[in-house]
């Protein structure tokens, strides 16, 4: 069964809705979001963040669409260009402001549908967080050993919940294990190649609403970023776990190809 992992990363995208901070017009919306400094800031986590474990993904068939307007100022726009130029996972996708967002979302999907794909793993992935080097891999493993359930509906989620809660304030880094359900990073949304759906069509927090899931916990395979342009502040339910002593730069390096010297340094630029 040809599975197809396909993903979608909005980077500033200039669209109403969508969103949990809100404006009443484009051009609201565009000062907010085009504001140099924010931009600034958005492309350092990107850089240090997101990008590390994408670049080192033991299974590099999958893609990555990065959607954002055709009017991102410069040198955002040309750095994605050239970062998609070099890049074959990620596909620049640039779509005009609209008001419907999840119209928008999934006309930047589309074009990157595999026509010899029997299922689509969509995922949404947020330009501030990170997903560890193994995720397509075991995704599409984990997805072989349930596909059942995915046949029985056709609609099916698979989260990864174990993760890092990495808080960015005041210049300091605070870094806080956690197991949570459906957090929306690392998490699969198992659709039919003709479903005119992506992963942003299923509120994450509201999945059993349409189809059936499987949450593994281990092992540790994402980092959710919190910081002052976080879209969402709030760290979320969820359980505390424990690395062993002494293993979290470990950890790091190993799962996400980061190092906590670096994500420290971003810290206090941002402070």
């Amino acid at each position: 069964m040809r599975v197809q992992m396909l993903g979608l990363c909005r980077f500033s995208y200039l669209g109403l809705r969508g969103y949990q901070v809100e404006h009443d017009s484009i051009a609201a919306r565009r000062a907010y979001l085009y504001d140099p400094d924010r931009l600034a800031r958005r492309w350092l986590w990107f850089q240090t963040v997101a990008l590390p474990g994408w670049l080192a993904q033991t299974d590099p068939d999958f893609t990555l669409v990065i959607m954002t307007g055709p009017d991102l100022p410069e040198p955002w726009l040309g750095q994605l260009r050239d970062l998609c130029d070099r890049v074959p996972q990620l596909r620049l996708s640039l779509v005009p402001a609209m008001d419907y967002h999840l119209e928008a979302c999934h006309a930047a999907v589309a074009p990157h549908l595999d026509p010899d794909a029997q299922v689509i793993g969509h995922f949404r992935h947020d330009d501030d967080d990170a997903v560890a080097v193994d995720y397509i891999a075991r995704a599409r493993a984990d997805f072989a050993r349930v596909s059942p359930l995915w046949q029985a509906e056709g609609k099916l989620s698979l989260d990864y919940g174990r993760g890092l809660i990495i808080a960015a304030r005041d210049g300091q880094l605070k870094i806080t294990p956690r197991i949570c359900h459906n957090m929306g990073v690392a998490l699969t949304i198992f659709l039919a190649p003709d479903a005119p759906r992506t992963a942003l069509h299923f509120n994450h927090t509201k999945l059993a609403q349409w189809m059936p899931g499987v949450q593994v916990t281990r092992p540790l395979m994402f980092i959710r970023s919190i910081h002052a342009d976080s879209d969402s502040g709030d760290m979320g339910p969820g359980l505390p776990w424990q690395p062993e002593e002494g293993t979290m730069n470990r950890l790091l390096r190993s799962r996400f190809g980061l190092r906590r010297a670096d994500l420290a340094a971003l810290a206090r630029s941002l402070g």
